[in-house]
């Protein structure tokens, strides 16, 4: 009798190790679970926060946004898209009759209009020999077209000078190649207009030596 008694007080020590290693990873469990929902709530707080910048424009200041061209900033508004307040820039793009809305947080893709010093280098641009490639007219459309959008000053002098055919005859262009001369041309003296006001245009046709063709021309039809 005395012998039955210690096999069972065996048994019972080793069903309590068994059970010791279940119990444990239980426990652990739960802690992880409420980890994990944790980081999902500091992730939508994130996501609904609008990141902020310092203004760099003020109301009146005269920018330019690649696509459209030279805008002025007319108001600094707040609008709020769900549960986002934006700040934003509304620009007129008078030339379009066109007003954008420019988040504050993407004042990156405005410039500010071109200094003196810069406009007198895009002249004498407008002054230099035209560099056209030997390509093919619709990979050079394509090219010429990218520059003008591109909202770069030199860029659009050096469209306006390799497109230029010293006339307004019709005749002397093809109608792509006119299309995207006029797009440039006008670009380039809505900029320059900002600095040297009404006197812009007659700087980039005596550049461009429109002026003295365009009244050649005029002399003969008259004759």
């Amino acid at each position: 009798m005395g012998r039955k008694k210690k096999k069972t007080k065996v048994k019972n020590i080793k069903k309590v190790k068994s059970k010791a290693p279940a119990k444990s990873s239980i426990k652990n469990a739960p802690p992880q679970n409420t980890y994990k929902s944790n980081e999902e709530k500091v992730d939508i707080k994130k996501i609904k926060k609008q990141p902020t910048e310092k203004k760099i424009y003020s109301i009146k200041d005269y920018v330019v946004y690649p696509k459209h061209g030279v805008g002025k900033i007319v108001a600094i508004d707040k609008a709020k898209i769900g549960e986002i307040e934006i700040n934003f820039y509304k620009v007129l793009i008078e030339k379009e009759k066109l007003t954008l809305s420019i988040p504050i947080n993407q004042q990156s893709h405005l410039r500010p209009v071109s200094s003196i010093n810069q406009i007198n280098k895009a002249i004498l641009i407008l002054k230099s020999k035209p560099k056209i490639k030997r390509t093919m007219w619709s990979r050079r459309a394509q090219e010429y077209d990218q520059k003008i959008n591109s909202g770069k000053l030199y860029d659009l002098a050096e469209v306006v000078r390799d497109l230029n055919k010293k006339t307004d005859v019709i005749a002397e262009q093809s109608y792509s190649e006119r299309q995207l001369f006029e797009k440039a041309y006008e670009r380039l003296k809505s900029e320059l207009e900002v600095v040297l006001k009404e006197k812009a245009q007659q700087k980039m046709d005596k550049a461009l030596k429109r002026d003295a063709t365009v009244m050649l021309e005029g002399q003969v039809q008259a004759q």
